[in-house]
């Protein structure tokens, strides 16, 4: 079986790579959610690829769609059929489309610090009103944040998978997507690092902090922390 070379790769000379199996699981779970996601089935096909199905019809095109998407979006070329959804290796547009996000993330959205202090403010003083454990909210505010981010969990999918190919066009795109990967990676680490902190000042200083590189220091951040921490908070702060 063959395939457009703007789309993937020969299935004979580049079998499914290793932990691809498990990674589309893990993707393909996430995105149907708690309702669906234990149903999801992933299985070979003769001739390379894989075929995605799920246990319950309903909402079945609608979850098929979502995962689609999201698997494009890894950089594999998928095709939506009314009882499952097929992958068939690797896409050069895909894959291209994937660089593209990636850049667009590190000047959009990873690129705006004070959005995740201010995320980080209004979760943690919202969490603490209602009685959250104090030694716990920097790592809920982080996996909260973490989630408006998206790219942290979108990346955690991948962990495990071979990425190659037979074809140079494909290593090409699939190097250049790797580096960008790493570029945000470090970027997603910067923002939930800020955002443990500006939890555990919100919390008086609970939990301890973490273990990799802090952001960038943002006035407007430090100036959010001071006017929304509560009194005895700042009291505790001050006294360290």
């Amino acid at each position: 079986m063959t395939m457009d070379p703007g789309y993937g790769s020969w299935f004979a000379e580049d079998p499914a790579p290793m932990g691809q199996e498990r990674v589309v699981q893990r993707i393909c779970a996430r995105v149907a959610g708690p309702v669906a996601g234990a149903g999801v089935h992933v299985a070979g096909l003769p001739l390379g690829g894989l075929q995605v199905w799920l246990d319950s019809p309903r909402h079945r095109w609608r979850f098929y769609h979502r995962m689609a998407r999201e698997l494009r979006l890894a950089g594999w070329h998928t095709e939506t059929g009314p009882d499952r959804l097929l992958l068939l290796g690797w896409s050069a547009v895909c894959l291209s489309h994937r660089a593209r996000m990636l850049a667009a993330a590190l000047t959009g959205r990873l690129a705006d610090f004070d959005k995740t202090a201010f995320m980080a403010v209004m979760v943690a003083t919202r969490l603490r009103h209602e009685a959250f454990p104090a030694e716990d909210l920097p790592d809920e505010v982080e996996a909260r944040c973490a989630d408006a981010l998206r790219w942290p969990a979108r990346l955690a999918d991948l962990d495990g998978l071979e990425r190659w190919s037979s074809l140079e066009p494909m290593r090409l795109r699939l190097a250049q997507v790797a580096g960008l990967e790493a570029k945000v990676s470090r970027r997603c680490g910067e923002h939930l690092a800020l955002a443990s902190k500006v939890a555990r000042t919100v919390a008086g200083g609970a939990g301890p902090a973490r273990p990799r590189a802090a952001g960038p220091r943002a006035g407007l951040t430090e100036r959010m922390v001071c006017v929304s921490v509560p009194n005895e908070a700042e009291s505790a702060v001050t006294a360290r």
